[in-house]
């Protein structure tokens, strides 16, 4: 999963700098993007950094507020899960390793009977999925906004 993990959402955090980058290099929008080698350590770094600090919090909901996990059910969540972000970034799709692996637990919990997920726990986190989606794309047009407003004063 940590492999499946890497390949797709670390790519989604570096994805935008990277294009970025390339622009900023000369290269053309859409083109083809070569990305350097510490563009990605800073991006495994970042990951790194980000599970030390917040880490605990998510491994914690994931691993015991969602369903009762024992080795299998959790390897068996883990390897749906890791299958399923794998075969989406061999496709260049950007999804969630995260919201695949909840639903992945999600899963292991049902296959023992509906009252095995904590409901409440589930609630939270779809909540939480649909609220950041629109709160990031608003932070993203403020943010584009000031930037452009502050590059302008100094271009």
């Amino acid at each position: 999963m940590s492999f499946a993990h890497g390949g797709n959402d670390v790519s989604n955090a570096i994805g935008p700098l990277a294009a970025a980058l390339s622009i900023l290099h000369g290269g053309a929008s859409g083109a083809k993007i070569v990305i350097p080698t510490d563009v990605l350590a800073w991006g495994g770094f970042g990951i790194v950094a980000g599970l030390m600090v917040w880490g605990y919090r998510v491994i914690a909901t994931i691993g015991k507020k969602i369903t009762e996990l024992t080795p299998t059910r959790g390897f068996a969540a883990e390897f749906a899960a890791a299958s399923v972000v794998l075969f989406a970034s061999k496709l260049g799709l950007p999804i969630s390793a995260t919201h695949t692996l909840v639903g992945a637990v999600m899963g292991v919990g049902f296959a023992r009977g509906l009252n095995s997920v904590r409901a409440e726990t589930v609630k939270e986190i779809v909540v939480s999925w649909a609220v950041t989606i629109p709160v990031g794309a608003l932070f993203a047009v403020f943010y584009t906004w000031v930037l452009t407003r502050l590059l302008s004063c100094v271009l």
